[in-house]
């Protein structure tokens, strides 16, 4: 029998999904992404590496971020350019803000519904009103940090190679500590509702990827680590990382070492837990996880874990930003030399990676680009084979329902996926 679901809505682009299986084995199970390819990386070729952050943020308006950050600092580590103290922890603020407003988004308003046995999500809000609002409040807070320090929520504005065009306002700044203590407080409340929630409990082990720093829970920097033993630099990720171009599909996707992988919060969690804020590390010592955890649908709880050490974090980060001259980050001249540079910085959904190629004008030679979503592709649709033959007895309405929920529990971003 074939299963096929033609679109699969409240997940960032369209995809849809088929399936064949044949006396109870699953002999495919394909994700169907349903968008162009958009040819981003060619685009960017030929252009000044100015051009580079601006044009790469449009790759997705959920996450531009990340984006921008990962190819400003490939920029920098192409040509030698070392940003100041200030100008890092300004950045890596920018992107728990980031985190924050993408987490509150996908696991409140695009995945809940789906474990609550609701279809429709005006019945979501009449039925959860204080939840929703919690949400619609950690969300918010999220966005502000994102215009605060870069101008605008989506597709920021002040951030630049170097540094950054514009300072934040300090008032604006204390707003952001001022204000942490009330939206903790709504998260960690938002937290105690989904402990409750029952989450479908499936198991299949595979190979979590992140970034890993000493002292710190990473999302700006650090090295590529996995629970496989992988520890390399991130100039080191093309050679380890192998794209795949299958024909007729748009999206390259990527393995390691011929196997596919898993990135984003439940990867970030089950490397990095011990390195949690203590309010988070609680949170997700009260779920009462075995470690390693292989089930994909707890990616939702580790967004609220993050959601609560990006509030922490966040909070902490301003206060240092407070008690430094904010000028620093004020981008200074700099020469403009050849070189090659490859970064890396957690987008919500994982590890986003870049390599740059700038010549001695200036001007980009190559780019390459490979995004968390094409990273966890084959991995999801590894996870699906392996689910199937568990609910094949419930009938089509219901079966896919149970894909569904699935596929977005991954929180794919299918735009990120078609760069």
């Amino acid at each position: 029998m074939k299963i096929k679901i033609n679109h699969i809505a409240k997940m960032e682009g369209h995809a849809g999904f088929m399936a064949s299986v044949l006396s109870g084995n699953v002999k495919s199970a394909k994700i169907e992404v349903k968008e162009g390819v958009r040819l981003i990386e060619g685009v960017l070729i030929g252009r000044h590496f100015k051009d580079m952050p601006v044009i790469a943020q449009r790759i997705c308006g959920i996450c531009p971020v990340v984006h921008n950050l990962t190819s400003i600092k490939a920029i920098e580590n192409a040509m030698g350019i070392v940003p100041t103290q200030e100008t890092e922890k300004l950045r890596e603020l920018l992107e728990w803000g980031q985190i924050i407003h993408s987490h509150a988004l996908h696991l409140f308003f695009l995945s809940l519904a789906d474990f609550l046995n609701i279809e429709n999500d005006l019945k979501l809000v009449e039925k959860y009103p204080k939840e929703t609002k919690k949400a619609i409040k950690i969300r918010e807070y999220g966005m502000e940090i994102v215009r605060i320090i870069g101008g605008r929520v989506i597709h920021p504005l002040t951030n630049e190679p170097g540094g950054f065009k514009k300072a934040p306002n300090t008032e604006d700044l204390k707003k952001i500590v001022q204000k942490s203590g009330e939206i903790l407080t709504e998260a960690l409340d938002l937290g105690s509702f989904f402990q409750k929630i029952s989450l479908p409990d499936f198991w299949r082990e595979t190979e979590y990827i992140s970034l890993s720093q000493s002292g710190k829970y990473a999302v700006y920097d650090g090295d590529i680590v996995s629970n496989r033993g992988l520890h390399i630099a991130v100039d080191k990720f093309e050679k380890n990382f192998l794209e795949l171009q299958k024909q007729k599909e748009v999206v390259k996707k990527v393995e390691h070492n011929g196997k596919s992988y898993m990135v984003g919060a439940i990867a970030r969690v089950n490397l990095n837990r011990s390195r949690l804020r203590q309010e988070a590390y609680n949170f997700v010592n009260n779920l009462g996880w075995k470690f390693p955890n292989y089930n994909p649908f707890n990616n939702i709880l580790a967004q609220m874990t993050e959601v609560i050490q990006a509030i922490c974090e966040s909070a902490t980060i301003a206060k240092q930003l407070l008690q430094s001259d904010l000028e620093r980050v004020i981008t200074e001249k700099y020469e403009v030399k050849e070189g090659q540079g490859s970064a890396a910085v957690e987008a919500p959904r994982g590890t986003l990676y870049y390599f740059v190629d700038i010549d001695a004008r200036g001007y980009i030679k190559n780019v390459n680009i490979i995004t968390p979503t094409a990273q966890v592709l084959s991995n999801l649709e590894d996870d699906i084979a392996v689910y199937i033959p568990g609910i094949m007895e419930l009938n089509e309405k219901e079966k896919e329902k149970k894909l569904r929920a699935f596929i977005r529990a991954y929180d794919p971003c299918i735009s990120c996926a078609v760069h």
